[in-house]
């Protein structure tokens, strides 16, 4: 090439260049970052969770007075953006004195009693890794939402159990089951009492008047489950069979109950290595439980440690419906709350199978006692989509577990546990829907099970007595 070709060409190539430059970016779109939404999309509670955000840990650090019931503290959230954010939501109910962002003070705005929206001071952008420390004070006692007045405590204890919400009362969060996040869980409360929570105790720091407990999860948990109980409370612990546990009774119940309700609570280690038999391995680092001399009226399978009221002799099956949830419900949380069969049907059922190989009546029959005696309201439910005020109705309970007792019949000893354990094994750590498990159930024992799930799950009726409704 020569220098005369070489000065005509280069002209030419520049305007080329420039015009193809100007024509991308005329043709790219520029990303405006926006509001994250003020749910995660849940039909039956819209203003839960919160869109636009993947909570990764939460380190709550609260201060808790048991005699004025008042609790001021601050969580610390680390958080990944999954869109680009101008602002985005948490869900909590108390009032909040500051937000920062990576250190940096943010503006924040209540636009309902739930919802407590942060506006950084500049906007995030997809994939961002965050700190976002909340700092807050207030009477857990006086909130409520969907219709739910949530704070369990006297002038002696408390304990935060409650679902399906329980977490707008004592720390901020993205509250729904499909987001799973680490837990750093430390209470400060008068000296000499006790704080229990989930997970196993990092440390205990006393000061002249308070002193400070510090528990942590090694697994991700659903907002729901985190719990701490302050009071004083009788401890003890061991290791069973390599897994370590930690059970705690209120000091408050009467001398037998507390007496009868440690019992129990000791023989928690040994019936979850008795369901792993049949489960897999437990899903989780250390087990336990506790038991509140408040009236909760239920029990919860708080992660790797239940709560419960006074138990006695007759509570078997109590601490293995507990205990069960470990792996439906907690290992593997609900994709939204119309599934919520799969964590109750379940633990149902493996009550069941419990007392089965502990030498009571066998599952099938259990099956065709419940279908001869249940009432007409039994079969009036749903136990898929049961509408949000029948979540824990009896039906989703009982024909829930009716209907795997129901399955293990249809499609035989063999393929039902291998469904069960492939569920939980392609679930772990995660969330699944009704649907998935059908469609999982289907696959492995290879039959067209569509009508027997409509029998048992959707139908406002009595399944039929045949061989494809597993009761023949």
């Amino acid at each position: 090439m020569t220098p005369t070709l070489r000065r005509l060409v280069s002209p030419l190539a520049v305007v080329l260049a420039v015009s193809l430059a100007g024509g991308a970016g005329a043709s790219s779109v520029e990303r405006v970052p926006t509001p994250g939404s003020s749910g995660i999309g849940d039909p039956y509670f819209p203003q839960d969770g919160n869109g636009g955000i993947d909570v990764q840990r939460y380190d709550v650090r609260d201060r808790y007075a048991l005699a004025s019931k008042r609790l001021r503290g601050n969580t610390r959230i680390t958080l990944r953006t999954t869109q680009d954010l101008s602002s985005f939501n948490l869900d909590f109910l108390l009032g909040v004195r500051k937000v920062t962002v990576d250190g940096v003070r943010a503006k924040h705005a209540r636009p309902g009693k739930h919802e407590l929206r942060i506006t950084p001071a500049s906007p995030l952008t997809t994939g961002d890794t965050v700190t976002v420390v909340v700092s807050y004070a207030g009477r857990p006692a006086r909130h409520r939402y969907e219709g739910e007045g949530n704070w369990l405590a006297d002038r002696r204890e408390a304990v935060t159990m409650n679902e399906p919400h329980m977490a707008p009362w004592w720390f901020p969060s993205n509250d729904h089951p499909r987001d799973k996040a680490l837990m750093d869980i430390r209470v400060t409360v008068p000296r000499g009492k006790e704080v229990i929570a989930n997970g196993r105790l990092v440390e205990k720091v006393s000061r002249k008047a308070t002193t400070t407990w510090h528990w942590r999860a090694d697994e991700p948990m659903t907002t729901y489950l985190a719990f701490f109980a302050a009071g004083d409370f009788r401890i003890d612990r061991g290791t069973h069979r390599g897994l370590p546990w930690l059970v705690a009774a209120s000091k408050a119940l009467p001398k037998r109950a507390l007496r009868s309700s440690m019992r129990q609570l000791r023989r928690s280690p040994g019936i979850v290595r008795a369901l792993e038999a049949d489960l897999g391995a437990y899903p989780f680092s250390v087990t336990g439980g506790l038991v509140t001399s408040l009236d909760p009226g239920f029990a919860l399978e708080n992660q790797t440690r239940p709560t419960y009221p006074p138990l006695n002799q007759g509570s078997t099956s109590l601490l293995v419906h507990e205990l069960a949830h470990q792996w439906f419900g907690d290992d593997v949380a609900v994709d939204q709350w119309e599934d919520i069969w799969l964590n109750e049907g379940a633990a149902t059922f493996m009550e069941v199978r419990y007392a089965e190989t502990h030498g009571d009546r066998s599952g099938a029959e259990w099956l065709q006692e419940q279908y001869a005696a249940a009432d007409s309201s039994l079969w009036r439910s749903p136990v898929f989509d049961p509408g949000k005020d029948d979540i824990f109705s009896g039906a989703v309970y009982v024909r829930g577990g009716m209907t795997l007792q129901a399955l293990r019949n249809r499609i035989g000893e063999e393929a039902f546990w291998a469904v069960l354990r492939t569920w939980l094994d392609q679930k772990a750590g995660g969330n699944g829907s009704s649907e998935e498990f059908e469609a999982l159930a289907a696959q492995l024992s290879g039959q067209d099970l569509g009508g027997f799930f409509q029998a048992w799950l959707r139908d406002r009726s009595k399944p039929a007595r045949t061989v494809a409704n597993g009761l023949l």
